[in-house]
């Protein structure tokens, strides 16, 4: 997983730009651990830009910022684009190929065609810089889903900046904020701001998918998605929670384990034996399952286990490295954290993971009350359009503070497009022909068979439990002795904005404070009452969640006891 810093609309008569590119360079520096391989920087009168490489395709050859030698075109990128050959093959003028690199073709597809229709040709996770010296422009686009992170400021001088994370901007820029998913940016058009390209049939408002649920085509959709991402030239793993999400996911890629994708599956793999991990206290409900799934697919399993204190010690890293204090993210990250350090100290660069699947199929505990099939589809792309604030910022960044690149097949846009477009009452919990109501039929049903019959059927586990319910109940105890009732009743007035409603949340917003003081990069951090579930679902769904302050699947306790005493 790359890092991008660039400084855009440069003045050569108002710009030092020999100052402005030891800035840059400085900025970089601070996003370094997403890419620990290589450091390059481009600069000419008009833009900067610098990468920092994580290198998991063409490793000798894909260094960065890419150029056009024909036109001159440059080019900084953090991600992955899956469907990079067809892209190739479907250019139809000649151009200077210099790597091997996946994302070397967004330069020739930007010489060929509009940035509405190239976009939405990629397949991939992204977020990029491009600078045309000729046109004096540039082009700026994030991944549909916000899979990468993507940061905009502006400095008092208005220059713009773009970077992967956001701590390279704080004390440079007065004004940050998110670049939002599925969008570009166009240099020669900025009157027009962020323009949004992905507009996926299902999302429309008011919009109720009415395709019948097909199993064999949802499965094999997962699988075309799973194969696709293991497009990769150095060692990789697969993560096991436990849940049948990332089971599936891992299940599958040890299928295609045996051919190297890149080649269609016709010569050998680089790197064949699927290595597995899973994280857990001692005990932890996800551990035991983990280790089922991982033994009957033939995979190297790895259980890493860490201890209340340990997690409490990462806290004020997790913050920094997650820009964010929201609660549920960092109760989930922070073991993820830590997993992702032994991961990298294996020598893996990249691994695939789960995330997705719940807001997809309606996974989550408090989907058991939705009352129809209608409301189940609507908060499912509520759901989606802010994953990039929660699910996908936790993976990516608990994942880049080591060096390690984490893949979500379920967010592949050729699969959302399959998996949201069937009637949605197919997964509503109650609906399952099952002996109890259970989430995500499904995609169980989909993939009978594929993993042990009590990992597939097993009810969700929300990650943060999932590793051993001490940990959340350590973080509450930790809370209470560090912050006096007192404290959490003057919270109004010390933080005034998204003020924090319990002792945990104040313990996250304390430490958010020491590494991010600036206000404008509290407005970047997303903000729910009710972290389970919008305020506005709760009422309307079940009037019990509108006082919820605790985001842990087990609050919603009926449905959870409920799962467990079957």
């Amino acid at each position: 997983m790359c890092g991008i810093l660039t400084i855009l609309g440069l003045d050569p008569a108002r710009s030092n730009a020999a100052e402005l590119r030891r800035h840059a360079l400085s900025m970089a520096r601070k996003i370094r651990h997403r890419g620990p391989d290589w450091s390059g920087i481009y600069s000419d009168e008009q833009a900067i830009l610098a990468h920092e490489r994580l290198s998991i395709v063409d490793v000798e050859h894909g260094a960065q910022p890419l150029i056009d030698t024909l036109t001159g075109t440059v080019l900084a990128v953090n991600g992955e684009i899956y469907n990079h050959q067809a892209l190739r093959q479907g250019l139809t003028g000649a151009h200077d190929f210099q790597t091997r690199s996946d994302c070397e073709v967004i330069l020739y597809l930007y010489d060929e065609t509009s940035p509405r229709e190239f976009l939405n040709r990629m397949n991939g996770i992204f977020g990029f810089v491009l600078h045309d010296p000729r046109r004096r422009t540039f082009l700026i686009a994030r991944d549909p889903i916000g899979v990468i992170p993507l940061y905009v400021g502006w400095d008092r001088h208005d220059h713009l900046y773009v970077a992967s994370e956001m701590k390279a901007l704080v004390g440079h820029c007065e004004r940050i904020k998110e670049f939002p998913p599925g969008h570009f940016y166009l240099g020669h058009e900025a009157d027009k701001g962020f323009q949004r390209y992905y507009e996926p049939a299902w999302a429309e408002p008011g919009r109720v998918p009415d395709a019948p649920y097909d199993a064999g085509v949802l499965r094999e959709a997962l699988e075309a998605a799973v194969r696709r991402q293991l497009m990769c030239d150095v060692p990789y793993g697969v993560l096991i929670s436990g849940g049948v999400d990332s089971s599936l996911v891992a299940s599958i890629a040890a299928k295609y384990r045996e051919g190297r994708v890149e080649e269609g599956g016709a010569t050998p793999s680089w790197w064949p034996r699927i290595h597995s991990f899973a994280v857990g206290l001692a005990g932890a409900p996800d551990l035991g399952p983990a280790r089922k799934v991982a033994e009957s697919i033939g995979a190297i399993h790895h259980e890493i286990h860490f201890t209340v204190q340990e997690g409490l010690d990462a806290l004020s890293d997790v913050i920094y490295h997650l820009e964010s204090f929201d609660i549920t993210t960092i109760r989930a990250s922070t073991p993820m954290y830590l997993m992702m350090r032994k991961i990298r100290a294996m020598g893996i660069k990249m691994v695939l993971s789960g995330e997705g699947a719940d807001e997809i199929f309606g996974g989550y505990l408090y989907f058991h009350k939705a009352p129809d099939g209608d409301e189940l589809h609507a908060e499912c792309v509520r759901k989606l359009e802010k994953l990039h604030l929660y699910d996908c910022a936790r993976a990516n960044k608990s994942g880049a503070a080591w060096g390690v690149e984490v893949r979500v097949p379920f967010l592949d846009r050729e699969f959302l497009d399959v998996a949201m477009s069937f009637d949605p009452s197919r997964k509503l919990p109650r609906n399952a022909p099952r002996p109890r109501p259970i989430e995500k039929y499904p995609l169980r049903h989909a993939f009978d068979g594929a993993i042990p019959d009590d990992v597939l059927w097993r009810q969700k586990e929300q990650f943060s439990d999932g590793v051993g319910y001490a940990w959340i109940d350590g973080i509450k105890a930790h809370a209470e002795r560090e912050v006096t009732d007192s404290m959490l009743r003057g919270a109004a007035e010390r933080f005034p904005v998204k003020t924090p409603e319990t002792k945990e949340a104040y313990v996250y917003r304390q430490l958010f404070e020491h590494h991010f003081p600036s206000a404008t990069a509290v407005h970047c951090v997303p903000w729910e009452r009710s972290v389970a579930c919008s305020t506005e679902t709760a009422l309307r769904w079940d009037a019990a969640f509108a006082q919820m302050t605790d985001p842990s699947g087990r609050a919603v306790r009926d449905i959870h006891a409920a799962g467990y005493d079957t």
